[in-house]
């Protein structure tokens, strides 16, 4: 049988395999599995080069689906090969009779890609659309670094191509001429709704990535011979240009009934099913004259000597800002966390060969350009320009490779990529995101440069666990140099996600090197027995001003840097107790962030306590200094003073 005749049989057994599964789940998209069947089959069977019963091997192509919704195709062809998933705990080689779990709690086989639920063929979880072509770009990267030589295909729905991440991804495949990064635009013609706008039409996109720079192949995305042709023009040797395959397919293609707009995400049931799989066979004698199979000739991936990681010793803050001539900055006693944040990036990146620092054009306010700068770690560095959402996913992808991502931009500007952030923790990504310039203290520049609901955003995800055991993320504020240096060093030993906070202005150094920076930990900095104000990164300073004013009232109170959540719940009500259940929580932010899960906790113990919140409770506006705009969201010293001595009933001074 001709490659031809063989591809076509293949697409339309997947083909059947995909209506099959979606009909016992009662739910799915078989049309659209239905359109990728042909780039499918000759990617799975023929070109990519991979190990069905190793999929995750450093070395494999790797296929990123970002039309999520699709992969019943990919489920299909996985069954068909024999492909080694994990269920339940155990290796399990995929077959047809699996598939008949799709979308049960139970099964591996989720409704959309996920490889923390067994699927390691997959490297990332998408559905939420617009983000594969960015994982892709950053296992693009990583395989470059690591010059394993694997090639990364990525599937893109025509109606997806609208996100405007998919337009980031591109600049940023250009800008870092991923040769070895293949998107694969499905032009379907159909999304949810309806047909797609003209401007995602084949002969649009073509011309938008060729005004991007790509090498272009339009082809007819059921031909095999076609792509066969447009995948080995990409694996030609000495490739210079990045490339991109936009494919004309049909939606539902080999069934008329199940053609047109109006079958996104219905599975074909009953008497209906039979018609449909009996066009396939028609469609199938019409191509092949039979249901012949194609031999499974998968190309080997190629070798590769992973190198010996090299163990270095940490370097504490004290050896780093001497090995950087910063000695005068620490004996100083005042360093704004942003800037201690780059050092220990930068002494992170000479001890750890995996971290790498990705920005988004704020790098010299960050302070990761200390680690950019840096001859030695430059290489790792990626500059993603402003595109946010795409620099999340690029961490995903590099976090799938092996690499600890630190993802760092303004805290106000990570809002941008929540949904981005969310499908990485899905993904068990051990990404690091760090945002400088964080609450109200910058002042000057207003509330559009002001990062107020990220807490409670972030501290939601602490509240459940994620797939390796820990936290959904920590969120970390710390609230001087030495802790965010500290903090800094621990995010790189933890997997799993990670949010720190820094803060644009110069404060005083609290601590010293004696003090120990742990994930779920706090520190007592005052000790008192009439209450607890509790606290973290810029509003410390704040309180330990308040902590001088109350004492001079005679008000005994404990001040308490809450600098990571989740936290030891049983030591903050230790802690509490110590100081008569009284307590004030102090915040640059929205609520719904430190003081709730103060609250929470307190709640949960069942024990009697009176909590109070200070938080940001008005739209701030820009302001000439941090203690005018304090004074505008009433968190000043005198605030917090007048706020404590009210709790316990004692007039105020």
């Amino acid at each position: 049988m001709s490659f031809e005749n063989a591809i076509h049989a293949r697409a339309i057994l997947l083909d059947s395999m995909s209506l099959e599964m979606c009909a016992e789940s009662g739910s799915g998209h078989p049309t659209s599995a239905m359109s990728i069947g042909h780039l499918v089959s000759v990617l799975m069977y023929r070109t990519m080069r991979w190990l069905p019963d190793n999929p995750n091997n450093p070395t494999s192509d790797r296929l990123v689906l970002s039309e999520g919704h699709a992969v019943p195709a990919i489920y299909a062809a996985m069954a068909d090969i024999g492909v080694t998933v994990n269920w339940n705990g155990e290796p399990v080689r995929l077959n047809p009779d699996h598939l008949k779990t799709l979308r049960e709690d139970d099964s591996p086989l989720d409704g959309h890609p996920n490889p923390m639920e067994g699927v390691e063929f997959f490297d990332a979880a998408t559905g939420s659309l617009g983000q594969g072509l960015s994982v892709a770009a950053g296992l693009g990267l990583a395989a470059r670094a690591d010059n394993t030589g694997r090639k990364t295909y990525c599937i893109i729905g025509d109606g997806e191509a609208r996100e405007g991440q998919i337009t980031e991804a591109l600049d940023f495949i250009m800008d870092h001429e991923l040769t070895s990064v293949l998107p694969i635009f499905n032009c379907n013609n159909y999304g949810q709704a309806g047909a797609v706008s003209d401007q995602q039409s084949p002969k649009k996109l073509a011309a938008k990535l060729e005004a991007f720079g790509f090498e272009v192949a339009v082809i007819d995305g059921h031909s095999p011979d076609e792509i066969k042709n447009a995948f080995d023009s990409f694996n030609k040797e000495g490739r210079t240009i990045p490339m991109a395959i936009v494919a004309k397919t049909v939606k539902g293609w080999g069934a008329p009934s199940m053609q047109g707009g109006n079958w996104h995400g219905k599975p074909a049931s009953g008497q209906q099913l039979e018609t449909v799989l009996a066009e396939l066979r028609q469609t199938s004698v019409q191509l092949t004259s039979s249901f012949a199979t194609v031999s499974i000739a998968i190309p080997e991936p190629p070798k590769w000597e992973q190198p010996t990681p090299t163990t270095k010793p940490t370097m504490t803050f004290k050896e780093a800002m001497e090995k950087w001539d910063m000695a005068t900055v620490l004996q100083s006693g005042k360093m704004a966390t942003r800037r201690a944040y780059g050092v220990a990036l930068r002494a992170l990146g000479h001890t750890n060969d995996n971290v790498w620092t990705v920005d988004a054009d704020v790098s010299n306010s960050t302070f990761s350009n200390a680690f950019g700068n840096d001859a030695d770690l430059s290489d790792r560095f990626v500059e993603c320009k402003i595109a946010e959402q795409n620099m999340y996913s690029v961490g995903a992808g590099l976090s799938a490779a092996g690499k600890i991502p630190f993802c760092s931009t303004f805290a106000k500007f990570i809002t941008r990529g929540y949904d981005q952030i969310e499908m990485a923790i899905n993904s068990g990504a051990n990404i690091k995101i760090v945002g400088s310039h964080s609450g109200i203290s910058l002042a000057a520049d207003g509330p559009s440069q002001m990062s107020l609901p990220d807490i409670a955003w972030f501290r939601s995800f602490g509240t459940m666990k994620d797939h390796h055991g820990g936290p959904g993320c920590y969120v970390l504020q710390p609230a001087d140099a030495w802790a965010a240096y500290g903090l800094t060093h621990a995010m790189a030993d933890h997997v799993g996600c990670c949010y720190l906070r820094t803060f644009r202005p110069d404060v005083e150094m609290i601590y010293d090197a004696s003090t120990v920076f742990e994930l779920g930990g706090m520190e007592v900095l005052t000790e008192g027995r009439d209450l607890v104000i509790i606290s973290a990164g810029y509003m410390i300073h704040e309180c330990n001003k308040a902590i001088d004013e109350l004492d001079r009232m005679g008000v005994d109170a404990t001040l308490l840097d809450l600098y990571s959540l989740p936290f030891d719940e049983e030591r903050l009500l230790d802690i509490v107790n110590e100081n008569n259940g009284n307590v004030l929580v102090v915040e640059d932010n929205y609520g719904a962030s430190i003081g709730s899960a103060v609250s929470d906790a307190c709640t949960a113990s069942g024990d009697a306590f009176t909590v109070k919140q200070m938080h940001v409770t008005r739209i701030p506006k820009s302001a000439r200094s941090p203690e005018s705009i304090l004074r505008m969201c009433g968190l000043h010293y005198t605030d917090i003073t007048q706020s404590a001595a009210s709790l316990l009933g004692v007039a105020a001074t």
